[in-house]
């Protein structure tokens, strides 16, 4: 790593750090006039957004970038003026509580949990200019400063993101727009240097491809920074010999409407009892979304996850199964953990299928897409967070990015 990148990461975890006060005290109304300001200046600077959006598409193009791929790195007006949407959404969501009564202890004492801001987060994401504006209101409504670190393909989007919208919107609100800082470097060391600051930058949301999410998950156990990684993806799908046809094509066509996305359908197994029954119904949902099934014997892993190929992003695998317990452990063993779907008109069956898969989301003849902040919750989301252990898991918002304090208070206090 150049002493150069490493240097500008370096002064930006400093700066958010120096100015992280500001928003750590600010009140639940300044956040909120923050929040509002953005919205307000994304819809006002609009055409400068863009602008800037379709200068980073076009070298995109240039360079090969996939039409997967190119799908995220785009936005639409119909894609900003739903940013814009998000934001007030956000507004309108309640602060967490700072304290909570937890016990009365004994000796005329009680105890009270507090929740404070972890400080200063960082974010390495890729080639999508909507995650600045996701995470950084995620974290000014969580009360945390943030280092954004985003990838070369989207950094002039983002950039004027900042300037535009951002910064402006922070100031105006009277909080310090240092409180949020973006890596102006497009060097893949920057996300690197990012996780190598335990005492400016302790906690770092990851998200991207598998591989170098794990990589830089393990590079920053090594310095000891904690990560919130949302490191794999690819939805499953489960036929059950009591699915409903018309539903399983409504599920099928819904779950790829997006290719490029993480919760997109990657793997669809079907029951084989009525495997020749649905088939018809499946590859027709599949031609109209212009989408190619893997059949076996495949080349490539049963839950290859096809949205980060950018030459056969429009595939699908396709597997017969003998039932649900193979289903199940396919699902829990051969895929991410992301998120697995059953279509099934018994009850007892969507009850076994809930029971038995161990991954971040489950749906019962609903689409995997909706395993998503918004969509689920109502705003926007840093990541989905795939671990499992305790701690935030799912989408990732602004009520899990904080650490807990106990403070013990005399009663009548």
């Amino acid at each position: 790593m150049s002493d150069e990148v490493a240097k500008a990461v370096e002064e930006c975890a400093r700066a958010a750090k120096a100015a992280a006060p500001s928003l750590a005290t600010a009140s639940d109304e300044a956040i909120d006039a923050a929040l509002t300001g953005m919205a307000s200046r994304l819809l006002d600077a609009r055409e400068a957004v863009l602008e800037a959006n379709r200068a980073d598409v076009a070298r995109a193009e240039q360079d090969g970038m996939s039409a997967g791929l190119l799908d995220r790195l785009t936005i639409t007006e119909e894609r900003l003026t739903g940013m814009a949407e998000q934001l007030r959404l956000l507004t309108g969501a309640p602060h967490p509580d700072r304290e909570i009564p937890c016990d009365s202890l004994s000796g005329g004492l009680r105890l009270v949990e507090r929740r404070r801001p972890v400080g200063v987060i960082g974010a390495n994401y890729e080639a999508r200019p909507n995650v600045t504006v996701d995470v950084a209101s995620q974290l000014v409504k969580s009360r945390n400063g943030g280092v954004l670190r985003t990838g070369s393909a989207a950094l002039g989007s983002a950039q004027r993101l900042l300037e535009a919208v951002i910064a402006p919107a922070l100031a105006d609100a009277g909080i310090d727009p240092g409180v949020v800082q973006l890596v102006p470097r497009v060097e893949r060391e920057a996300a690197a240097a990012l996780v190598r600051f335990p005492d400016l930058v302790p906690l770092v949301i990851l998200r991207g491809s598998g591989e170098s999410t794990r990589a830089l998950a393990l590079e920053a156990a090594q310095h000891g920074v904690r990560t919130l990684a949302h490191a794999d993806g690819g939805g499953v799908l489960y036929v059950d010999e009591a699915a409903d046809p018309a539903k399983v094509r409504e599920l099928v066509f819904n779950s790829l409407d997006r290719l490029g996305v993480c919760n997109r359908l990657n793997l669809l197994l079907i029951h084989s009892a009525v495997h020749d029954q649905m088939w018809p119904v499946v590859s027709e949902a599949l031609a109209e979304r212009k989408v190619t099934p893997s059949l076996p014997p495949y080349d490539h892993a049963i839950g290859y996850e096809w949205a980060l190929d950018s030459d056969h992003e429009a595939t699908v695998t396709v597997a017969q199964v003998s039932g649900l317990p193979e289903a199940v452990s396919i699902a829990n063993e051969q895929t991410s953990g992301l998120a697995a779907g059953i279509a099934t008109e018994n009850a007892d069956t969507a009850a076994a299928f809930f029971d038995g898969y161990t991954g971040t989301g489950v749906f019962w003849n609903a689409p995997t897409r909706l395993l998503d902040g918004f969509k689920l919750l109502a705003v926007p989301e840093t990541g989905i967070n795939l671990d499992r252990v305790p701690g935030p898991r799912g989408p990732v918002t602004y009520t899990d990015l904080y650490v807990r304090q106990y403070a013990v208070l005399p009663a009548d206090r």
